[in-house]
């Protein structure tokens, strides 16, 4: 059975596509087939990510019964085995949480993992499409008012019975840790109660790329660390390495 994972967080500006999009490369460049269904409406951006410019089709074209699934998920050309179903090109269009659960469902036995870039903020809708996922991520900064976000996040989702969770820094500076915001991670662990899963430092390689719909250079500080955090998800014993500029 492949595997959902959902990506979301408190708050908008976490890095959260950044990460959906370099974990799907990683698990694709790993040998996994693997899909990416966006669900950030009002911030549509994968189709700029992945230097698609040209979709024609998203989930909107197969809820309206313009196309089926299989037209409207679309080809990377960072990796042969990764796919990609765009958000609305309507910032207002709405779905439900049967709909996405349907469309998992129909589309589950073509992919070995399927990634779910939630749209950002606490709210019933995110709660109710990320029930079916088999693993949340919870994607924060080294900002306090994330930390708090993600932390109320998540307490909703354990209130809810979703205990499959974990939790993913990113953007972290040496800046960022010891000054005024936070003093350390463990900080931010014990506050959001969420066990970690990885850390990713800030990398301007990352922000180039996703702009640009350019690969992550091989050895960026950011794909590093995603590749850790897409081995531990396929049960890989990965020692937790933290370097920050």
């Amino acid at each position: 059975m492949p595997k959902v994972i959902a990506v979301t967080s408190g708050k908008g500006g976490t890095g959260k596509s950044s990460i959906c999009s370099g974990l799907g490369y990683a698990l694709a460049k790993q040998g996994n087939r693997t899909l990416i269904i966006e669900l950030d409406f009002g911030l549509r951006c994968m189709d700029i990510i992945f230097g698609m410019r040209d979709v024609e089709y998203d989930i909107s074209s197969v809820l309206d019964g313009k196309c089926d699934i299989h037209t409207a998920i679309r080809q990377t050309s960072l990796a042969s085995n990764l796919y990609l179903l765009c958000a609305p090109k309507d910032p207002f269009y709405t779905v439900t949480a049967e709909q996405i659960t349907q469309i998992c469902q129909d589309v589950k036995k073509y992919y070995d993992y399927i990634i779910i870039d939630t749209g950002a903020g606490i709210n019933s809708h995110v709660f109710d499409i990320v029930a079916q996922s088999n693993l949340i991520l919870v994607v924060t900064t080294p900002d306090p008012i994330c930390v708090r976000d993600a932390r109320m996040m998540s307490d909703a989702f354990y209130a809810r019975g979703n205990q499959s969770q974990r939790l993913i820094i990113n953007k972290v500076t040496k800046n960022a840790l010891g000054y005024s915001l936070v003093r350390d991670l463990d900080e931010i662990i014990d506050a959001i109660g969420v066990q970690l899963i990885g850390v990713i430092p800030e990398d301007y390689q990352i922000v180039a790329s996703t702009g640009t719909g350019q690969p992550i250079p091989s050895g960026s500080p950011s794909l590093v660390a995603l590749e850790a955090i897409s081995k531990r998800i396929q049960d890989e014993y990965i020692p937790l390495t933290i370097k920050v500029g």
